[in-house]
């Protein structure tokens, strides 16, 4: 596997919210952290972000102890802080403070320099009606596709 195939997205998420605003910020892991990324064995699908003094952490993001650790190996479901500017987290900060809206993860990625990235959105969540209306325009798409297809 080379460095750049880590690709972990959170398919939920674009189920489950209207996506507003995406930003891609850097995350503060350890040694046996990152080579467990590498190796693919990372999840979102349950977390989220919260901002705390002026911070941001990414919550009950799973990633599993590297299998070559020692004692030294990292706990799976700690809040990892997240590196964005001031101006960002500011803008976070006030659209988490309206009720119904969260900062969900988006994709976990590997930079060009191998560095590990977290593209989060500013998300208000869906209400029963518009998860139909995706899903009933999804099989509409799958249908069409299928009816289109030269024989």
């Amino acid at each position: 596997m080379s460095k750049n195939e880590v690709n972990i997205r959170n398919k939920r998420a674009r189920f489950e919210y209207h996506i507003e605003d995406t930003f891609t910020t850097g995350m503060v892991l350890g040694g046996t952290e990152i080579k467990s990324i590498r190796n693919g064995k990372a999840s979102i699908l349950e977390a989220y972000c919260v901002v705390l003094n002026g911070e941001v952490f990414i919550r009950n993001m799973h990633i599993t102890p590297y299998e070559n650790g020692s004692f030294y190996n990292h706990q799976p479901r700690t809040d990892r802080k997240l590196l964005l500017t001031s101006k960002e987290i500011k803008k976070l900060e006030k659209f988490v403070q309206t009720k119904g809206n969260t900062i969900v993860p988006l994709r976990l990625f590997l930079s060009e320099k191998g560095w590990a990235k977290l593209e989060i959105a500013c998300a208000q969540g869906k209400k029963l009606h518009d998860k139909r209306q995706d899903l009933k325009e999804k099989d509409d798409k799958r249908e069409m596709a299928r009816v289109m297809k030269p024989r």
